[in-house]
């Protein structure tokens, strides 16, 4: 039995069509009109982008060149135009939103700001006055180390309004993480804070900054630090100084330096937990372009919305749906410092209560992880105000959809269900919620101007329904990544070498159903190999948590000498675990569950059973150290991002 022929609880049939009263208000009211709109990208490919960047940006000298393919895979669009990110996020909003809430924060301690436009502009021109008084210029780069508080986003806006890279480091990263980025980035100044929030812990940030820089680092000559939680630091008169004392001192009008398109924005990189990390390069223009279409697109923004995208600018769903695109769209962005628990499970819906939040856009994780204590507590809030609902991070199985959709969004809400990456900068494959019927698992079609096809080994286009392959995008896009940072040819290795340069191979297993709808499988490294049968991690994880005893699942492989390569499940039940462990009835219970809905290849060989995953701050799961537990390895990864260490013990079956 083949993986391909597996009758898969993937083979999801339930069909949810766009509500009629939120298609009669979307941007893209109907199947026909997003129809047009992509067969206006097929017919002129190029001549799309350029209207839509025309459109939407705001440029200082317009661009003639709409892409230079000429020396692929290092694609330049817009190139010979000039423009400045943050102009077209604040300065040109001022004019009809100056008094508009443009952030809305909430610390973990309950503590709310409120920044207008006007605002928002006034204090990220003090900042970027404040840094070009410590000599930072077009060019140089300036890392950023800290918590989820609206000053991140400053610190951002202030480095693009200059003309400066910014790196943002989350802010759950070690001191020795921190210090890989800040080295292999030749950063000259490092912005942190004195600590931050979370888990109603404070977070030691200038501690960690100040043994990453005490351990290399040489290029560092300025440490600009937010006083955020008020307890004692150390501190270095030479090299240190406080953000408030820096930014009093500075003018509250900054001209922005106009810069080229592709001129780099940020670095942004990734969070693997083995190996270099990887340095991914963003443009200006082409990136700022995918942020607000797809904010137009996907999410149908619109000028009342309180728009709340739960992720960290460390990350870069943070940097384009928290720090730039929202902004450049002119909404209104709710920022919310700490754990998604604190100081209950009901904290998310308390906040969309009281902040009339109406677009909520969170990982299928979250939502699995809020799952479990049940469907009272959300019951509790008045939910109302949201109109729709998001998941970003990883594919989500149909059973966290449904009740996402049922229990949150009171089945009134769109769920729109998004791939895309680092390195792909915005949305790439998602619905369109006025004009594409859902389906729970599915992230549905292409944008328009997106080019995603599924191909096989050879790069030959799979076109029979349900046949997995190798996710790629076939055409460049505005958005996309520039090259690795210090490291090109890394670049071209990555992503372009193994189908000759003709796609851009995302890293992703996919497949697609009979009405032309991408499911997301996951990686192609968690696709395991059973006896000669190649099976998608998410297919056992989607049939363990359909099961109604458990809330979460994770599988990985480990070797096997008959099988060569057995299914290790880690399972996390609903409610409590029983004081004395679990029965082994439950155990058999589940495999056979598996069995039943996948097929008896698809058994979990283990399941260890804990309290909780390990997840990242940010809600990922950090599947290479359940790979090193299932096979019974030394712990070799950083595990300074975890939102819980103890949970290690359950997870090796110590407890």
């Amino acid at each position: 039995m083949s993986h391909d022929s597996i009758d898969s609880i993937l083979h999801e049939e339930r069909l949810f069509p766009p509500a009629a009263p939120f298609a009669a208000k979307a941007r893209i009211p109907s199947a026909a009109a997003l129809a047009a709109l992509r067969e206006k990208a097929a017919r002129d490919y190029e001549g799309f982008w350029a209207d839509l960047a025309r459109s939407e940006l705001s440029w200082q000298k317009p661009f003639s060149r709409t892409l230079d393919s000429s020396d692929a895979p290092h694609f330049r669009w817009f190139e010979d135009g000039q423009l400045n990110v943050s102009f077209n996020c604040l300065d040109r909003q001022l004019a009809k939103r100056r008094d508009k809430a443009a952030i809305i924060f909430e610390g973990e301690k309950g503590d709310i700001r409120e920044l207008t436009y006007g605002e928002l502009h006034e204090t990220v021109c003090r900042l970027a006055n404040g840094l070009k008084s410590l000599g930072i210029r077009r060019g140089d780069r300036v890392v950023i180390y800290m918590p989820m508080v609206p000053e991140a986003v400053i610190a951002m806006q202030a480095c693009a309004r200059i003309g400066a890279v910014h790196s943002v480091v989350f802010g759950g990263f070690s001191a020795e993480s921190l210090k890989d980025r800040i080295e292999d980035a030749g950063a000259r100044l490092l912005i942190t804070a004195d600590g931050g929030y979370r888990g109603g812990k404070v977070v030691e940030l200038k501690q960690a900054a100040d043994k990453a820089l005490d351990h290399g680092c040489p290029t560092i000559e300025k440490m600009l630090v937010l006083k955020r939680t008020g307890h004692s630091i150390n501190w270095r008169k030479e090299r240190d100084l406080w953000w408030d004392d820096l930014i009093k001192q500075q003018s509250a009008d900054c001209a922005p330096e106009w810069v080229d398109s592709e001129h780099p924005l940020f670095l942004l990189y990734t969070s693997g937990s083995t190996g270099k990390p990887k340095g991914i390069q963003h443009s200006s223009a082409g990136y700022l372009l995918n942020a607000i279409v797809t904010m137009q697109w996907v999410f149908d923004i619109r000028d009342d919305d309180i728009f709340w995208c739960t992720a960290d600018v460390g990350w870069v769903t943070g940097h384009t749906y928290v720090a730039y695109g929202p902004l450049a769209t002119g909404a209104t962005v709710l920022m919310y410092e700490g754990a998604p628990t604190v100081p209950d499970p009901g904290r998310f819906w308390d906040m969309c209560q009281r902040h009339k939040t109406t677009i909520f856009y969170t990982a299928p994780t979250a939502i699995r992880a809020l799952m479990k204590f049940g469907e009272d507590i959300p019951g509790r809030y008045d939910l109302s105000s949201l109109r729709l609902l998001g998941t970003v991070g990883e594919p989500i199985n149909p059973e966290a959809w449904m009740w996402y959709h049922r229990v949150i969004g009171r089945e009134n809400c769109p769920v729109v269900d998004t791939w895309w990456q680092t390195e792909t900068g915005a949305h790439m494959i998602a619905p369109i919620p006025g004009a594409v019927p859902t389906k729970p698992g599915s992230c549905t079609q292409p944008l328009p101007g997106i080019e995603a096809g599924i191909v096989d080994e050879k790069g030959n286009d799979i076109n029979e329904p349900d046949k997995g392959g190798y996710l790629v995008i076939k055409k460049p896009w505005p958005s996309m990544l520039r090259t690795i940072w210090g490291d090109d040819e890394r670049y071209r290795q990555t992503y372009w070498k193994k189908f000759g340069g003709r796609f851009y191979l995302a890293g992703d297993s996919a497949r697609r159903d009979k009405d032309g709808y991408f499911w997301i499988m996951g990686r192609i490294d968690d696709v395991l190999n059973v006896s000669g049968h190649r099976l998608g991690t998410m297919e056992v994880e989607s049939a363990l948590v359909a099961h109604p005893r458990v809330a979460e699942a994770a599988v990985v492989g480990r070797p096997d000498d008959i099988k060569g390569e057995a299914i290790f499940a880690f399972v996390v039940l609903r409610g409590a675990r029983p004081p004395g462990g679990v029965d082994e009835s439950l155990t058999n219970e589940l495999r056979a569950w598996v069995a039943e809905q996948i097929g008896p290849i698809a058994k979990p060989d283990d399941i260890r059973f804990s309290d909780n995953l390990p997840k990242t701050r940010s809600g990922k799961i950090m599947r290479r150290l359940l790979r090193s537990i299932a096979r019974g390895e030394a712990i070799t990864q950083d595990t300074s991002t975890l939102e819980n260490e103890g949970i290690l013990r359950q997870l090796r079956g110590e407890e």
